[in-house]
């Protein structure tokens, strides 16, 4: 689980070489030299992004609350950051305290090495194959390298550009620079695509190595993309593009045609301590886990009296509140809610820290974070929600009854009670959409509304800690207000605020990539945004 980096040829922080002094003329590992199956076969194993978003996602996000800011009994805790840029993420400030992981830094860099170990791989295919040394194995190498390099750019965008649109819309949003070739020069000036062609790109890259991909060729399948956790996150892709019959047959190819339940997680088993519950929870047995990636970060440390925390209106609107088939707690969560105290909030044990010595005297090493990447839980609501767009509203509900059932509600979820529960009232669960704002061709009708709200719902339930509300939250153009420090200081995200977009790391615009647009004044206003043409 250790970083590696190859000297000479990983590329780092948007495309520029890493340079390594005086390894640059020894080959430092012999698997620089792609030239058998068995390199590349491990080159994609270290591939994949260690970089771990929950934390920029969490906390832009209303799964967090400001513990120094007077809660409802006028309480105000007197508990600080575990870093400062935990205060900078929450203001929805520019990150320029830290590189460290769980930084925007980090992730640029994670992923972008992710994307040049994928173009090595692919490129040394290709060679192999040209030379006259093709093997079966190849077809599979090269579709998950595909697979990869598609996914560590759809998270590039989603993080650092705006939410995709539309293919007009997003034409004139500047996304990141696709990477499709290995780096050979440094310091080469990149541009950025817009955000329809780096979507457009993607799927290129993940149409053509889907059905390459074969389990077979994998020791541990979940801990690759392999067939099921690819058409997971093609059903995720599609949903983001509005291609909803797309999203249909790629949740199909993950969870089958028929009942899907026994595919999803065990939320029946209770257990002991977090230690458990965390292991069970990421465990590769788990049929609901189609994907895991081990992260560096110290996302965990960052419950205990904390600063920032699950609590107060976040939990309200989450875990500790009615659903539209049960009261109080949602069922599924009995026994799976642990605190550090109940005035600093609340947490589920999903990422607990598995920390790997270098040295146990010293006491150093790596902290890690496994990520349940893809699940078939999630898959069930995004498939659920693009029933919805299709006007299939008696699929989605079937699907939202199945999540409902399997974690552990009794009470039948259907049309009634959804329609009934998901009104402008429940001010927690039903947020105003500013889809049609966004883009023209992105409506929400009124019979729609009420089961999108349930998705969001659901799905803010499921991947809590996990950082995918917040892309909900830019997909609909939902608005926020997070109260800062004792003041209640506050602080407003408009459907279109140019901050939906966390920033491009300081030492890449330095070295010449356009920033992201930011207002004057801090919040958002008229700013116009500009596209870099590409050549």
């Amino acid at each position: 689980m250790k970083k590696s980096i190859y000297c000479g040829w990983i590329v780092l922080a948007g495309g520029f070489l890493l340079s390594c002094d005086d390894f640059l003329d020894k080959m430092p590992d012999n698997r620089t030299l792609l030239d058998t199956p068995e390199k590349i076969k491990e080159l994609l194993v270290t591939s994949y992004p260690v970089g771990n978003y929950s934390l920029i996602t969490e906390l832009s996000s209303d799964n967090r609350v400001d513990n120094r800011a007077p809660n409802e009994m006028g309480i105000v805790l007197n508990t600080l950051a575990f870093d400062r840029m935990d205060d900078e993420i929450f203001a929805w400030k520019e990150i320029v305290s830290s590189n460290d992981e769980d930084s925007p830094y980090f992730l640029w860099e994670s992923y972008y090495q992710s994307i040049a170990g994928a173009n090595h791989a692919i490129q040394a295919i290709e060679a192999l194959e040209a030379g006259g040394k093709w093997t079966e194995s190849m077809h599979s190498q090269k579709g998950e390298a595909l697979v990869l390099r598609a996914y560590s750019h759809f998270m590039l965008v989603n993080i650092f550009a705006k939410a995709y649109k539309d293919p007009l819309t997003s034409q004139s949003d500047l996304g990141i620079p696709y990477s499709t070739k290995p780096e050979t020069e440094a310091g080469a000036a990149y541009e950025r695509n817009s955000v329809a062609e780096v979507y457009d790109l993607i799927a290129k890259d993940l149409e053509e190595g889907i059905g390459l991909i074969d389990d077979d060729t994998y020791e541990v399948p979940k801990y690759h993309f392999n067939q099921r956790a690819a058409h997971a996150f093609a059903a995720k892709f599609y949903l983001y593009k509005k291609e909803y019959a797309k999203v249909v047959e790629h949740a199909d190819a993950v969870l089958g045609a028929g009942d899907p339940s026994l595919l999803l997680r065990d939320w029946v088993t209770i257990y002991s301590n977090p230690d458990a519950e965390a292991n069970a929870y990421i465990s590769a047995d788990s049929p609901a886990n189609l994907l895991l990636i081990p992260t560096l970060s110290v996302f965990h440390r960052r419950f205990q009296n904390n600063r920032y925390a699950h609590n107060g209106k976040a939990v309200r609107g989450n875990i500790s509140d009615r659903g539209p088939t049960w009261t109080g707690r949602p069922p599924f969560l009995q026994g799976w809610v642990w605190t550090y105290g109940e005035l600093y909030g609340i947490f589920v044990q999903k990422m607990d820290e598995y920390f790997e010595f270098t040295d146990k005297i010293a006491g150093i090493g790596y902290p890690h974070c496994v990520r349940t990447e893809f699940t078939t839980d999630a898959t069930l609501l995004d498939r659920a929600e693009a029933r919805i767009f299709l006007n299939d509203i008696n699929g989605a509900v079937a699907d939202l009854q199945i999540w409902n059932k399997s974690h552990r509600a009794t009470t039948t979820l259907t049309r009634q009670n959804i329609t009934a529960f998901y009104t402008p009232d429940r001010a927690n669960f039903v947020f105003t959409f500013h889809t049609s704002e966004l883009s023209p061709q992105f409506v929400v009708t009124p019979e729609q509304k009420p089961f999108v709200d349930c998705v969001l719902h659901f799905r803010r339930l499921e991947r809590m800690y996990e950082g995918d509300r917040w892309f909900d939250i830019k997909r609909y153009g939902i608005e926020l207000e997070h109260i800062i420090g004792a003041s209640a200081q506050r602080e407003y995200l408009t459907y279109d605020d140019d901050r939906r977009a966390i920033q491009i790391p300081s030492d890449v615009t330095g070295a010449g990539l356009a920033p992201n647009p930011r207002p004057q004044n801090g919040s958002n206003g008229d700013l116009k945004k500009t596209l870099v043409e590409s050549n």
